[in-house]
């Protein structure tokens, strides 16, 4: 399945600015968002599974996926799941969602672009591209430079591949990551907490689509 990576939205309950996720997630499409994760590490997989079926209705046509749980992701029927580098492997992700899944893993270095198998999985999530407070991490940011060079590896490979820049990013700093060959970002605090979430979508669309037609991919 061909992934709209431009604006990529990550939602979960810590960073939802007062919001009820569905709320949220309807703003977030209102304003042009091109791909939703829901991000949940607390709730009962059940409460997940409710929230999750109702922010994917709120979408409406804008594929959700689910962060981790392929569980939850299998239940309500969305569109695939995100993983991380220590979690399920894509192997056994597509063994379980299908061939149609859309399937996304982060990658934050050449030795693990030339590690992955890339006909495994959709789209690679890198970085942490700048500092970042939404989410915990003991790594430094890559910046841009540390993502080209997961990028050059991943197109060594194979040409083409999507990738999408993750941490910090916002409508001022969107524009060097395109520049520097992510296909889109993916974005936390900059939308979900802004004071209009569908105002703030709409602006970074607007600089990320930009960015892409200078670089010749609109």
């Amino acid at each position: 399945m061909r992934v709209d990576l431009r604006v990529y939205a990550i939602v979960y309950l810590e960073v939802a600015g007062g919001h009820e996720l569905p709320d949220l997630c309807r703003m977030l499409a209102a304003g042009g968002v091109t791909l939703v994760q829901l991000r949940d590490k607390l709730s009962d997989t059940r409460v997940m599974v409710e929230r999750a079926r109702a922010i994917k209705a709120a979408l409406g046509h804008v594929p959700l996926l689910i962060n981790d749980r392929v569980d939850v992701a299998l239940a309500i029927g969305c569109e695939g799941v995100h993983i991380g580098w220590d979690d399920m492997a894509p192997a056994d992700a597509r063994r379980l969602l299908g061939p149609d899944a859309i399937i996304g893993l982060t990658i934050n270095s050449p030795e693990r672009a030339d590690a992955t198998d890339l006909d495994l999985i959709d789209y690679a999530g890198i970085g942490g591209i700048y500092g970042t407070t939404s989410k915990v991490t003991k790594n430094k940011p890559i910046g841009n430079a540390g993502m080209a060079r997961v990028i050059e590896a991943l197109h060594r490979r194979k040409p083409g591949f999507l990738t999408c820049g993750i941490a910090g990013i916002n409508a001022v700093n969107a524009a060097p990551v395109i520049e520097a060959g992510a296909d889109g970002v993916s974005v936390i605090s900059a939308l979900s907490l802004a004071p209009d979430p569908r105002t703030a979508t709409a602006e970074l669309r607007q600089v990320v689509d930009t960015a892409l037609a200078k670089r010749g991919r609109a």
